[in-house]
């Protein structure tokens, strides 16, 4: 299938090449909200334009899928909603080297990048990131939108609620919740749930502050 990534910048390029590793679709355009990218190249695929180009792009090119490669939580699902309104499938992206039980579930637009296990019966919902070296334990249930950032832990039957962000090497310890748009901070070692919309960090990880 020929599809457009939506996010020219790191993480595009990180989804990119997932997709070209996985060899089950065609990247054939980034679509990028800086409209000084449009008409340059992310490696040799082109920048088309903005996002206003969906339905373009489906109409002149054929595209018939869209993956967003944005890291913010919020915006990923609010463009994906875009997409969907365009009358485009939103695909997943799941790198060759992952390893993924066959008893997974993973919903639309999600990727999972180089090196992230997901175990058994575990469960990753629309538009997330599993990132590079990422452990997802079984039955774990990680809600819409979230980002599970590299090397990050949930030991088993964790609950992740949407939108919420598991920072770089964060550790959560089995059967607690990770409430909606909730952070944990790199290297956190989470040791009791953390409340909707709560900021923790540290070693055991407490509640911080927003600035």
């Amino acid at each position: 299938m020929d599809v457009v990534i939506i996010g020219a910048g790191g993480h595009g390029r990180v989804v990119a090449d997932i997709i070209a590793s996985a060899r089950q679709h065609r990247v054939v355009g980034f679509l990028d909200a800086d409209e000084s990218l449009a008409g340059t190249k992310v490696g040799d695929v082109p920048v088309l334009g903005g996002t206003n180009l969906l339905g373009k792009a489906k109409r002149d090119q054929r595209v018939r899928g869209a993956i967003v490669a944005i890291g913010d939580n919020r915006v990923r699902a609010r463009y994906a909603e875009e997409v969907l309104a365009a009358g485009l499938e939103l695909v997943s992206a799941v790198h060759p080297s992952a390893v993924v039980a066959s008893s997974v579930r993973v919903g639309a637009g999600s990727v999972i990048a180089a090196g992230a296990i997901v175990c058994v019966s575990a469960s990753i919902g629309s538009n997330c990131i599993i990132n590079t070296a990422a452990v997802v334990d079984h039955e774990c249930e990680v809600a819409d939108a979230v980002h599970v950032c590299p090397g990050a832990l949930l030991a088993g039957r964790v609950k992740v609620g949407p939108r919420a962000f598991i920072g770089l090497g964060a550790r959560v310890i089995q059967c607690l919740s990770i409430g909606a748009d909730a952070v944990v901070g790199a290297g956190a070692v989470v040791l009791r749930d953390v409340p909707e919309g709560a900021r923790v960090a540290g070693v055991p990880a407490r509640a911080i502050e927003s600035t």
